[in-house]
């Protein structure tokens, strides 16, 4: 249209950048910007809701905010935009924020805008606020729409309440297949193989047709159970019995199910063999599983391949070092972290939140920016003696590092898990259950010392990390060390 010398107009921008968002082609998206500022269709509402929606959906939130708050009119759909672009961009404690400021303007939510609230709710592991966010459902008469409810009953058992989760499930009428699949990935995470298979039986008794998602959900509870078996069987189901294409993520749960198993070389054979190209995702349940096992030598070669496909990904390396580290070949160790440094690629840092008075704080390793830092670290240091007497020995091979195991131990005990549950024991009343949410993986020694410190303090203490729910209580988990 350009090149054929003709001028654009406020109708023809909201088009455009409708279609830079839906291929998340920021660079075409700016261009376009210039141009309609260049035309004078700047302050149009349907150009500037366009706008916000672009800079959203290409993961620019800030620039989204920019243009959200210079506009002099705002219609529902810009909010809509803003919020959802929030919290599929992670800024959860912002898409809640935002949403205040919504219900202030006196902007009427509509169901994009509750869901994304509810995902936050869920991402950040804040109970207190999804039970409000539920409560605040229920008065705008959004509790029949049949995706809010899957929306709750999701929040719910990624805060750690699977009874609540499980409550409002039955209590939904109508439950389509994405309700049933999302029940069944919730008893997957939380462990509970079993109740996930039941649900699934419960499902097709109902009439209700799986499909590809609930699969994957259910391969990934039998992964997380040891249930071997029965994933076998219900991985040759998807295409014989019920007509579904196997996809890589129906792949990925079956190579981790039977990674975790110890049959690695099985586990191999089935990808080398896939009709699909393995992506880093499949190989990279492999990989997990050497390092469960320690297979040093399949697991260098499973690496080779991951980082010829994608080396750009940090957990791979932290993957292979935690393989060597167990096996203290520090030589190795440092050969993955000077790889790690030649191409450029930074550690993910993990950080653990908990929700307080309605507040959601988050904890870094070594954190010492809480103003009850000196009472956290005091009050872990309290917990050392007790533990030890009942059996704790530091599990120094997480640590990762090539110095003196009172060095590690001391870095071991920083992690951000333990940070966030001192602070909760020193902050909650006892009795109530310690909630925690992580965003990277539980670690050997941290797993191993929380089963000391549940018993110690006897309390509940939950803690969802990347992969799925631990309940620690009276000195075990819920996983039985299976993960």
């Amino acid at each position: 249209m350009i090149e054929s010398g003709l001028t654009p107009d406020k109708y023809a921008f909201p088009f455009a950048l409708k279609s830079c968002a839906g291929l998340s082609d920021l660079q075409m998206g700016k261009q376009i910007h210039q141009h309609l500022l260049c035309h004078g269709c700047g302050n149009d509402l349907f150009v500037d809701a366009a706008l916000v929606d672009m800079y959203a959906k290409c993961g620019c939130v800030e620039d989204a905010r920019l243009v959200f708050d210079k506009m002099p009119v705002r219609d529902l759909v810009c909010w809509t935009s803003m919020i959802s672009g929030y919290v599929h961009n992670g800024y959860d404690g912002e898409t809640l924020e935002f949403f205040d400021l919504m219900r202030r303007s006196d902007v009427k939510p509509n169901r994009v805008s509750l869901l994304s609230v509810l995902l936050a709710c869920g991402h950040l592991g804040a109970l207190r606020k999804g039970e409000w966010f539920h409560n605040y459902v229920i008065q705008t008469g959004f509790d029949s729409d049949i995706l809010i409810a899957t929306a709750v009953i999701d929040m719910y058992a990624k805060c750690g309440s699977l009874d609540l989760a499980q409550y409002m499930f039955d209590q939904t009428r109508g439950k389509d297949v994405v309700c049933w699949s999302a029940m069944i990935a919730s008893y997957g995470a939380h462990g509970l193989g079993r109740k996930a298979v039941n649900i699934f039986n419960q499902m097709i008794d109902a009439g209700v047709k799986p499909n590809a998602v609930t699969f994957t959900c259910l391969l990934s509870a039998c992964s997380h159970s040891g249930l071997l078996e029965e994933g076998r069987r219900h991985f040759e189901s998807i295409n014989r019995h019920y007509g579904i294409m196997l996809k890589l993520n129906h792949y990925a749960c079956m190579v981790d199910l039977l990674g975790r198993a110890g049959l690695l070389l099985e586990a191999e054979e089935l990808i080398l063999r896939m009709p699909l190209e393995p992506d880093p995702s499949i190989w990279g349940s492999l990989l997990g599983a050497c390092r469960i096992h320690g297979n040093i030598a399949l697991g260098v070669r499973v690496a080779d391949r991951i980082f010829q496909l994608d080396p750009t990904q940090s957990g791979y390396y932290v993957l292979l070092s935690n393989i060597y580290a167990a096996k203290s070949r520090w030589d190795e160790v440092q050969k993955v972290r000077e790889l790690m440094v030649g191409r450029g690629v930074n550690k993910k840092q993990g950080f653990s939140l908990i929700e307080f008075n309605n507040c959601v704080y988050k904890f870094g390793v070594g954190d010492r920016s809480h103003p009850q830092s000196d009472k956290i670290y005091s009050f872990l240091e309290e917990l050392a003696a007790p533990m030890r007497h009942l059996g704790y020995v530091p599990l120094t091979d997480f640590a990762l590092h090539d110095v003196e195991d009172e060095m590690k131990e001391t870095a071991l005990s920083q992690h951000s898990e333990r940070l966030a549950i001192a602070f909760g024991l020193l902050n909650t009343s006892p009795n109530t259950p310690i909630r925690i949410t992580k965003n990277l993986r539980i670690c050997g020694d941290c797993h191993n010392a929380i089963k000391f410190i549940s018993k110690i303090v006897n309390r509940i203490i939950i803690i969802r990390d990347m992969n799925r729910f631990h309940r620690f209580e009276d000195g075990s988990c819920s996983c039985s060390d299976y993960w």
